[in-house]
């Protein structure tokens, strides 16, 4: 199987070509929610991941982010494991090698994702097609994102005073865009997984944000 297999988008022809199709997009499951814009470091040592993200480096392409919805993220022999159905691509940033056979990576989240199917591999890798969903719908009430966007600030001002070199997320900080303000208090916040899967696959920014500020309002933090 050549690298082009693992990953081609494809598109309606003529004029508006449409939501863009994944074809063959590798998966990774995990037990963590990845939103766009956001920050995932993985210990990767699993040979078909490994091999996942060889592939990804040399063709310069992004692997899927799904949270597992049942199974485990180390392969079992019997046990499938099954990822949700929406996730966010992942575009490989930094890539060490800890030691031989155990690769250090981080990524950052980009677009969300729906699966429409997929299939197991030979390896035992996830593959899908996938449609590549649109950007978030920016309808926000502006003093829920006013008190939003002074919350995450003093995060922010705490989390650097106390732990510079490892903040959760990267700059630049968009401080003016509702989509990334909600994106990193869904990450921030100590809430379910499931929640935070509901939370990343809202089509309206504007909806993320008064259900984290409802949230920041019932735990006297706004």
């Amino acid at each position: 199987m050549s690298s082009t297999d693992l990953y081609r988008p494809t598109s309606s022809a003529g004029s508006d070509p449409g939501p863009q199709t994944l074809d063959n997009l590798p998966l990774f499951p995990l037990h963590t929610v990845l939103f766009p814009g956001g920050r995932l470091p993985l210990r990767v040592f699993e040979a078909r991941y490994v091999d996942m993200v060889r592939n990804c480096l040399r063709d310069s392409t992004p692997f899927g982010a799904c949270l597992i919805e049942s199974g485990e993220e180390v392969a079992r022999p019997g046990k499938a494991t099954v990822p949700e159905t929406v996730g966010c691509l992942a575009e490989i940033v930094d890539c060490n090698m800890e030691q031989l056979g155990v690769l250090l990576i981080r990524a950052r989240g980009r677009e969300r994702f729906q699966i429409i199917s997929h299939e197991t591999r030979d390896d035992g890798l996830l593959v899908a097609r996938a449609q590549v969903l649109p950007a978030d719908i920016i309808d926000c009430k502006l003093e829920l994102l006013g008190e939003c966007l002074d919350a995450l600030r003093r995060i922010v001002t705490r989390l650097h005073a106390e732990q510079p070199d490892r903040m959760p997320f990267d700059e630049p900080y968009l401080w003016d865009d509702p989509s990334w303000v909600a994106n990193r208090l869904c990450e921030l916040l100590p809430a379910p997984l499931k929640a935070k899967q509901m939370l990343m696959a809202l089509p309206d920014a504007g909806m993320r944000i008064e259900i984290v500020h409802r949230y920041m309002r019932q735990n006297h933090i706004v």
